[in-house]
């Protein structure tokens, strides 16, 4: 069979086009041929052929899904493989034979058992069948002969040999067909081949024309070259004066460290690509990055490796976007410009760039690790303005950065009324002392066991504008822009003068104090000079600290407190269970109360028994009192002090109020 293709088809290529056409062209005959073999068995119904022609059908169908895979499997896997199309055709050969023996099959073995019409409409579906097939398979003269004689004439000799003149004739109409058909399949081949030959031939004239057009391409770039050696000599001058002039304009648009954009140049930039956004109506991504930790790196290792550590920070961001769409925007800050992202590709790909920023460095044998603070905004979805995208990506940064180092987040109309309205509240802080906007309010603190009050807590307050800001929100404002120490030392202060003044010594009042104010040198001596100055007793002052301040310095942290216990005053842990403390800072520290959080309170009912207990063994083992927060109803504070809590704090007993209003609680037996 090899010497027999390769003489009608001695050229490879040639016969790998064949086999493509032949698979490309019988495709839609293998699924006419489903429904041909699908239609004469099921469409006569005899119970007598019922099962042999089921048998034959599913051998059909299996036969021509087979075909089927190898046909996928040519034209996705082999085509461009040209060894393996003799292979290929000798597999369709094969299956198209295969489909021919199983129609005659089919037609010698039911022949007998066929009525006059199923005979009828049988010869006619394997006529139809040959004269497709005289022009599919037309690529191949072989094939269409073999596959029409196996077709038409085991079925037509049949007819002949009956008896019946009616039979006789669709056999005479048969052998007609058939010969028809091999006359027309010369012809489709002849056709088929000489095409073929013009397709080899203009592959030829095009091959020809490519090697002369590369040529003339060659003379002419050679000629090109020669004009522009030429041209290079007479222009040197001005090309030197003109190149001097771009290289003046492109450093004064580069930052001399890192050699990418300064904020000049940057703005040029994003203008230009803004423009660009909204003509092609696409979007664009402007993400600020600020470095996290590299002012540590500056302070504890110097300036010229902070500068190496920036230059090393400018190559990472230059695997994430082109050189053009980069700036230092100042200090350890950089500006990146994404063009046609989403807010969620956007967000991935500043994902990307902190976790490349957060790989460890090596410079001078110093392994430096930092990471970084993104903030996006968008084009045109937040603004097409340069300033204000620029504006909103740095709101963003300072946003998330305030909140939590190290996050990635997308502008919104949310964030810019939060930083303005901090930058309203930082604003009305600094004058908040000088115009009295400030006063306190003090909440009870009762003794469990005789029902009456043991001391009173100092809660700020601060009326802005006519509206009562919460200090949840205004405290840490003031810790992040630095009057927190001179407002905890106002309220100290304040709450001891009122304390002074009231009517049962007795009482004792409870201030906050933050980390910040407890950790100055001079906290211990201010103390002293407050209570010398209001004249309240030092025993009638308990000062709650949260359990955060266990997280910094415990050597000079012990210090203070033993300062201020030395002096007689008594020391609290606020939000016990919530925060940093261990049973040993508890030993080390020595305080006096332990503050049961109101979230274990209001739990009470499920988690929270278990830790208030827990919290009252502490204390036991300590020597110290425990107090419990948010206490709202009878039955909390009934189980509570059921428990061996000392004291209850909270609404059931009363909210705070002004210090003018506390007269009715020195006269209320409780």
């Amino acid at each position: 069979m090899r010497l027999l293709f390769k003489s009608i088809y001695p050229d490879n290529d040639t016969l790998s086009d064949i086999v493509h056409i032949l698979h490309t062209n019988t495709l839609s005959g293998m699924l006419v041929s489903i429904l041909a073999i699908s239609a004469l068995t099921f469409g006569f119904e005899s119970q007598q052929t019922l099962h042999l022609k089921t048998a034959f059908w599913l051998f059909m169908v299996s036969l021509l899904f087979f075909r089927f895979a190898d046909a996928m499997y040519w034209m996705k896997r082999l085509r461009h493989q040209r060894h393996s199309a003799f292979a290929a055709f000798s597999r369709f050969f094969v299956g198209v034979t295969l489909t021919a023996l199983t129609w005659a099959t089919y037609t010698i073995a039911l022949f007998p058992k066929m009525p006059i019409l199923e005979l009828a409409t049988t010869m006619v579906v394997l006529s139809a069948l040959a004269g497709g097939a005289a022009t599919v398979l037309g690529a191949s003269r072989t094939l269409v002969w073999t596959f029409c004689t196996l077709l038409l004439v085991p079925m037509s000799v049949m007819a002949l040999l009956e008896s019946n003149k009616e039979v006789n004739l669709l056999g005479f109409l048969g052998m007609a067909f058939w010969l028809t058909m091999l006359n027309a399949s010369r012809k489709t081949n002849r056709f088929f081949m000489q095409t073929m030959e013009l397709k080899k031939h203009n592959q030829q004239l095009v091959a020809q024309m490519e090697t002369e057009r590369n040529e003339v391409i060659r003379v002419n770039a050679a000629l090109k070259q020669s004009n522009l050696q030429l041209d290079a000599i007479n222009s040197h001058l001005e090309e030197t004066v003109e190149q001097r002039t771009k290289d003046v304009t492109r450093l004064s648009n580069l930052d001399p460290l890192t050699m990418l954009m300064n904020r000049t140049g940057f703005l040029k930039q994003l203008s230009l690509s803004i423009d660009k956004c909204k003509s092609h109506n696409a979007s664009l991504a402007l993400l600020f990055i600020d470095l996290d930790g590299f002012k540590q790196v500056n302070d504890s290792l110097g300036h010229p490796i902070g500068d190496r550590v920036l230059v090393k920070v400018a190559d990472v961001l230059k695997q994430h976007a082109p050189k053009h769409n980069l700036a230092r925007w100042g200090g350890d800050e950089f500006i990146i410009i994404i063009e046609n992202v989403s807010a969620e590709t956007a967000t991935i790909a500043a994902l990307a760039i902190r976790k490349d920023i957060a790989a460890p460095m090596n410079i001078d044998e110093n392994e430096i690790s930092l990471d970084a603070t993104i903030g996006i905004a968008l084009c045109p979805e937040h603004t097409d303005d340069p300033q204000r995208l620029i504006q909103e990506a740095d709101l963003t940064m300072y946003h998330e950065k305030r909140l939590r180092q190290s996050h990635v987040a997308v502008f919104n109309t949310a964030i810019y009324a939060s930083v303005r309205r901090e930058q309203q509240l930082r604003e009305g802080l600094r004058i908040a002392i000088e115009q009295n906007a400030f006063y306190l309010v003090y909440q009870p603190l009762i003794c469990s066991r005789t029902g009456m009050v043991s001391s009173f807590e100092a809660l700020i307050r601060w009326q802005y504008n006519d509206t009562l800001i919460s200090p949840g929100e205004f405290i840490p404002i003031a810790e992040r822009c630095g009057i927190i120490i001179h407002l905890g030392e106002w309220v100290l202060r304040t709450a001891c003068k009122d304390a002074a003044r009231w009517q049962d010594s007795r009482i004792a009042v409870s201030v906050n104090v933050s980390v910040a104010q407890l950790m100055e040198d001079d906290f211990v001596a201010r103390l002293s000079q407050i209570l010398s100055s209001t004249g309240l007793a030092p025993t009638r002052l308990h000062l709650e600290v949260t359990e955060s301040v266990f997280a910094d310095n415990t050597t000079k942290l012990t210090a203070q407190i033993n300062g201020i216990k030395a002096m007689g005053v008594t020391i609290s842990i606020d939000d016990f269970g919530t925060g940093f403390s261990s049973l040993s800072q508890l030993h080390i520290l020595n305080f006096d109360h332990i503050k049961i959080d109101r979230s274990f309170i209001q739990a009470l009912d499920t988690t929270g028994e278990p830790i208030v207990r827990a919290a009252l063994l502490i204390a036991g083992e300590f020597g110290c009192k425990t107090i419990a927060e948010g206490v709202e109803t009878e039955n909390q504070a009934a189980r509570l002090k059921a428990m061996g809590v000392d004291c209850l704090q909270g609404f059931y007993f009363g909210k705070p109020q002004r210090e003018e209003t506390l007269t009715q609680w020195f006269h209320n037996d409780k």
